[in-house]
Formats: structure tokens, sequence, C-alpha cells
């Protein structure tokens, strides 16, 4: 039958060869049923007041409707080597349902449709590279376009659908290049491209998905999808590096006003790419699965996800999680929660999550996450917890600057509304490249009891300098294995455990300073006082410093524990002493001795009271000396002052007073020189009292 046929037999008094289908109060519908249509169809630039419906038909051109006004158009079933459609008005549903074009494109170009169009199971495919045209199409309904297989680019830039626009269940092939162009559409419904309901079917695509400023009324879904990158031989990206040459998904200034949905086994090979959007609900990515590592070994030059500078007023809800990759999300802002928990991430010898500047309005949630690579939140401001609970991270890799190990974790400069937890849950956290939590503020809780802190690679295994936090929990599961800094680092209570001070590396605590312990030591616990400063000692691995010592006496004498505090202090000086002999080659002797006096006499002036023990003692041996030698000579006959061993003892080892007896009688042979070594200790022992009382009362 010839197609100018149809026009022909619709204007004839009889119609014969077609049938009329006559609805209430709806325009005449002709329908054409089981033929060859030869020729063109031909309505362009027509006003054709009719419904056309095809039924089971095969073109041998593509009909031509350019510029025409139809009442409606369905093809169902039918075979067509093209549609020119462009600048078409149609004022019912345009339907090309189960059928195939193979030849050119769909061209719908401009077209306005006040209904809807349903393309539902049909293959759309040309040697063209494009199968649908419908760069700025109108539609007052709905795209539905389930189950739809095109071979080639489904172009509809500018695209305006008053309803949802659906792709479930379809497979979309261009690996040459967009396998769906939707740039600046405007959607006003649901975008769906997940699973198809009825048929169970996938969404699947090869080549990019090109979004970038849609806006979509509603929900945006992937669920379910498999996206796939398309050829990427021989492109350069060297002058682009924010280009991300295997992404699947480009959705740079996206708008969702609902939620976006790219979870529940959603699969792609290729990045997922949306910088700059706005998503009004959440982002669901949980149980996705992002490889970009093209079975390659490590590193790996791709992001999985790139999501800088997007906007989530709801959760980022990505629990369960499969990537292999870089997921960048610098600059992200998170109204609600940030969820990875279960999640495995892998991007081994560099950052697995790059989130610097990410602003988190509820809690950020990683417990028992398994991941190979870094967690980085540079300046990350979280309103309540982040929760690392039974965390492991493996494979930090190292700095391509200074060779140094890389942080498993980097918080420095982050700002927690509440705790910070990297602790066991019921498996230890493990973070083999250490933690580096500098000028980091929490408001609470920095928790680290059960944590496995830094590993044999080196380097360092925790970096608090400068941290400010509440409540400190240093009860970590094994000792740190690097160096750990605590400098400058302000906290109002300290739990620790002998793990802790038991590290590889040296502690740095220069100025550290906490106002309590978390378990108060007792006045009459002299033990735990020593073992506290064995672990002190410990800690310098050799280098001497004194502020850790100030630090815990000033911690005893704010509880009263004056003791205790005397007892560290002499500790610190002990040290200092053996800090100064070290460092002389020729008078470190001298040094030593009169270390061992100050200790042993005046407890370097805290212990005051042995002075005068040492005192009595002297008296005592002095006064036995002189009574077992005798009566040494008079000095001055004229003198009748009776001779007393005790009084003389006594002038001789206390200077500057005079009790008048060292001037009467002189001392022969031996008592001579125990005479003077009298008078030098006398002076010895009352000038370090002196030292201790003037100490004393300075400290006071």
């Amino acid at each position: 039958m010839a197609a100018a046929d149809v026009i022909r037999r619709v204007v004839e008094p009889d119609g014969a060869g077609l049938r009329f289908r006559r609805r209430p109060a709806s325009p005449p519908v002709i329908v054409v049923e089981d033929r060859f249509l030869t020729g063109t169809l031909n309505l362009r630039a027509l006003e054709f007041p009719y419904v056309l419906e095809f039924l089971r038909c095969r073109f041998e051109l593509p009909p031509d409707l350019r510029q025409a006004k139809l009442a409606g158009l369905e093809f169902r079933d039918c075979w067509l080597p093209g549609l020119q459609a462009k600048n078409m008005r149609c004022d019912n549903d345009l339907v090309l349902v189960s059928s195939t074009v193979d030849g050119a494109p769909v061209d719908l170009v401009d077209t306005h449709i006040e209904g809807s169009l349903n393309l539902t199971g049909s293959k759309i495919g040309n040697h063209t590279g494009r199968a649908l045209l419908a760069d700025r199409l109108v539609l007052a309904g709905a795209l539905l376009a389930n189950n739809v297989v095109a071979r080639g680019e489904i172009r509809m830039p500018g695209l305006r659908a008053g309803g949802n626009v659906n792709f479930s269940g379809a497979v979309l092939d261009n690996a040459d290049g967009y396998a769906l162009n939707g740039y600046g559409m405007q959607v006003g419904g649901n975008l769906l491209c997940g699973i198809d309901v009825t048929t169970g079917a996938r969404f699947s695509s090869t080549g990019w998905l090109f979004l970038p400023a849609t806006r979509v009324e509603s929900d945006f879904s992937l669920r379910g999808a498999e996206l796939n990158h398309g050829d990427t031989t021989g492109v350069d990206i060297t002058g682009d590096p924010g280009f991300d040459v295997t992404a699947t998904l480009i959705a740079d200034r996206l708008r969702v006003e609902g939620n976006l949905e790219l979870d529940r086994g959603l699969r792609s090979n290729g990045t997922l790419r949306i910088v700059n959007g706005v998503i009004g609900g959440s982002l669901r990515l949980s149980s996705a699965d992002i490889d970009v590592s093209g079975e390659q070994e490590p590193p790996w030059p791709h992001r999985a996800l790139h999501l800088d500078g997007t906007q989530v007023s709801g959760d980022f809800d990505a629990r369960s999680m499969r990537l292999a990759g870089q997921a960048r999300m610098v600059d992200v802002s998170i109204s609600g929660n940030l969820m990875l928990d279960g999640a495995n991430l892998r991007n081994p010898e560099s950052d697995v999550v790059l989130g610097r500047r990410c602003g988190v309005g509820g809690n950020l949630d990683g417990r028992f996450v398994e991941a190979a690579g870094c967690l980085s939140f540079q300046g990350a401001k979280i309103g309540a917890n982040m929760d690392l609970r039974g965390t492991r991270l493996v494979e930090p890799g190292k700095n391509m600057r200074t060779g140094d190990v890389s942080p498993s974790v980097d918080i420095r400069a982050a700002t927690i509304g509440r705790d910070l937890i990297l602790a066991a849950g019921h498996r230890p956290f493990a973070a083999h490249g250490g933690v580096r939590m500098h000028r980091a503020e929490i408001g609470r809780e920095a928790n680290f009891d059960g944590a496995i802190l830094g590993s044999g690679l080196g380097g360092t295994a925790l970096n608090a300098h400068g941290m400010v936090a509440l409540e400190l929990v240093l009860t970590v599961g094994q000792a740190p294995r690097g160096r750990v800094t605590l400098r400058h680092a302000r906290c109002a209570s300290l739990a620790d455990n002998e793990k802790f001070w038991d590290g590889t590396g040296r502690i740095d605590l220069e100025d550290f300073r906490y106002e309590a312990l978390a378990v108060p030591i007792d006045l009459k616990d002299d033990k735990k006082v020593r073992t506290r400063l064995r672990w002190l000692r410990n800690s310098m691995q050799g280098h001497y410093s004194p502020g850790p010592y100030d630090q815990l006496a000033a911690v005893f004498r704010a509880t009263g524990n004056e003791e205790h505090a005397a007892t560290v202090l002499i500790e610190k000086h002990r040290w200092r002493y053996v800090a100064l002999a070290d460092g002389m080659r020729v008078l470190w002797p001298g040094v030593r001795l009169w270390s061992w006096l100050q200790r042993s006499m005046v407890g370097y002036g805290y212990r005051p009271t042995r002075a005068l023990v040492w005192l009595l003692v002297v008296l005592v041996l002095g006064s036995v000396w002189f009574a077992l030698r005798g009566e040494p000579n008079e000095i001055n006959s004229d003198d009748t002052l009776i001779w007393n061993p005790v009084l003389y003892t006594l002038d001789l080892i206390v200077p500057i007073i005079d009790f008048g007896n060292k001037n009467r009688w002189q001392a022969p042979g031996a008592s001579q020189w125990v005479a003077t070594g009298l008078i030098a200790t006398g002076w010895i022992l009352a000038t370090t009292a002196a030292a201790g009382l003037t100490r004393m009362l300075r400290r006071n």
C-alpha cells in the first residue's frame, strides 16, 4: 500500500481500505493495520485533525511529519527506517511502542507534544550514531521509555517534560560518545533510570550519561542500574585535570528537589561525577558498586565519585558501598548524616575519601569500614559525632614530597561538635598510617579505646598537635608503632594506659595540658606515681623534657596532693642533671655529684626536712668523734670554758652563728680534718636547705 493512499483515502467519501474509530469528545482515529507502506507518508506542514494509528505496519521510507500539526500519532509493533518530526505539534500522545526504528534517527527536535511521548519497548538504532534527536522537545505529559533499546545517542538537551522521564529497564549503547545527552533538561516529575517494575530489567548504559544543569522536580533514580564507560582510547585529558575521562555519569550543576538514588546494587565501571549539584533530599549510594580500577594494579588515576561543591539537604547514605577508586568530596555540604557503615573502600597508597572542608550537619558514621587508602577530612565541620568504630585502614602509601607514611585518617583543622570515636567495637579500630588531627577541635570526647595506631612502616602513629578536646581517652589496644605528638594539645580529662606510653616512637608532650586524670591517684598510692613516672621516662626515649613533669605535678597539686607533686618534681630535676652531665665533657662528674648531694640531702629543695635529718646525723657523728678523742687543746688558757663535744660540733656545722666553742678549742691531728669537713658539710646543708625553703615559699 502506498503511503500516500493513507492521506488520499481519508478525504474520499467511502474511506476504502481504512478503519475509523470514533471516541466521544475526541478526534477520529484512523487505524492502519498489517500494511507495508511504500513511498513517503508525507504530512509535512499539514494540519491533520485525525489521530493516526499504525499497527504492525512496515514503512519503506521515514514518515515526514515536519512542521505538521496532528491530533495524535501512534505506532505499535511497527518497523520504520526513521521518523522525521522536527517542529511537529501533536495535540495528544505520540506513541512509538514495541516498534523498531533502523536507519535514520527519530527526529523530534523542537517538537511540542500536548500529551506524553511513549517509546516503551522499542528498538532504536542507526548508522549515523544518533538514535533519538529531541533537542528542546516540550512534553505536557511524561516521557515513557521503559525497556527501550537504543544503539546510538539519545539526544535531548533542553527537554522540558511536565511529568516523569522514565528509562527504567532501558539499554542505551553508544560506546563512542553520549549514551544519553540531557544537558539542561527539565523534568516536572521523577527521572527514573532504574529497574523496570514490570519486567524486572535493569537500566544499562554504555557511554556517558550527560546531564549537566538538569533540573528534576522530584526524585532522580538510578537504582540497580549498570553503567559502563565508553571507549576512552586516545582521549587526551592533559589540558583539563578536572575532567573524568572514564565517567559514566556527568551531572555537574544537577538540581534534584527530591532524592538522588544511586543505590541497591548500582554498578558502574567509571566515575559518577556530580560537581556543584544541589540535592533537596538525600543522596543514596548504599550497596552500590563503583569500580574504576579497570582490573589494573594500583594506584588508579581515576576518581570513582566526584562530588565537589555538591549540597545535600538530607542524608548521604553510602552504607555497604563497594568502591575502587577515589571518592572526591571537596567542599561538599551535607545537612543530615554521612553514613559509610560497612563500606568497602579501595584506593591503595592514596586518598580513598578526599573530603576537605566537607560539612556534615549530623553524624559522620563510618563503623566497621574496610579501607585501603586514606580518609582525608581536613578542615571538615561535623555537627555531631565522627564515629569510625571498628574501622580498619591499610595501605596508606607515602607522601610524595617528604617520603613519610601518609596518615590513614587525616582530620587536620577539623571541627567536631561532639565525639570523635576511633575505638574498638567487636573488632579494634586500626590505622596503619596513624591518625593526624593537627589543630582539630573536639566538642566533647576523643576516644581511642582499644585502637591500633601505626604499623611497622614507621612514621607517625598519632599527631594531635594543638588538638582541643574535653576528654581524651588514650587506652589503646596496642602500643603505638610510630611517633606520637601531643604538643600544645589541650584536654580537661586524660585517660591512658601503659600500652600508650610504651610505643616504638617518641611521644612529644611539650606544652601538653590536661586538668585531671580520668582515674585519680590516691594520696597513699605511691606505687602508681612511680609507675606513671616510668611511663613518662619511657615515652621520652632518652630525651629530657621538663614540661611533662611540670604538668603532672600541677595536676597533683590541683587536687591537694603536694607530696606526689614533689615526687614528680624531684624526678624532673634528677633527669635534668643527667641531661646536663651528658652534655659536658669535663665537668660531668661534678654535676652528677652535685645532683646526688641535692637529691639525697634536700630532694632538690622539695624535701627541706632532709637537711635537718642530715644535720642531726652529722651532729651525732661529730659529737661521738670528739668525745672519744678527748679534750682538744685550749687556745687561750685564760678562758674558763668547759669542754663539751656536742656544743663544739654544733658550732662547727652551723654557719654564720657563733656559739663560742669553735674559736676556743683547737683539734689536733685527724680531728682537725674532721672539724674542717664538718664546717663544709654545715655550709652545704645550710645553703641547700635555704634554697629549698626559698623555692617552697616562692611556689606557695
